[in-house]
């Protein structure tokens, strides 16, 4: 039996690991930036770019001017600029892919 993605799972990991990591100690502290997820990206795109770009996947509340104009939770990806930078780039290239080749 396959098991469904699922975004809370994923980030609940990251924020385990990150938790053993901290148990560790010297942790270098650098600027975090975060890239946000547009709604409706499709999760497998997401689940490879925390794999690969090892970014960790946390939500923030945001005002969203569609429609009703309404302050949203939205999943964003935080880490390193040129991590998230790569990262941007990445998301791109495969929602791109996946309209084109459906």
């Amino acid at each position: 039996m396959h098991k469904t993605l699922n975004l809370e799972e994923l980030i609940a990991s990251k924020q385990l690991e990150k938790a053993k990591a901290g148990e560790c100690g010297d942790l270098e502290i650098e600027e975090q930036y975060d890239l946000i997820i547009p709604p409706g990206t499709v999760v497998s795109i997401i689940y490879d770019i925390v794999e690969e770009f090892g970014l960790e996947p946390v939500t923030r509340k945001m005002f969203v001017g569609v429609a009703n104009s309404e302050e949203r939770e939205l999943l964003a990806l935080r880490g390193p600029l040129e991590k998230v930078q790569a990262a941007e780039k990445f998301l791109y290239e495969e929602m791109k892919d996946w309209i084109e080749n459906p």
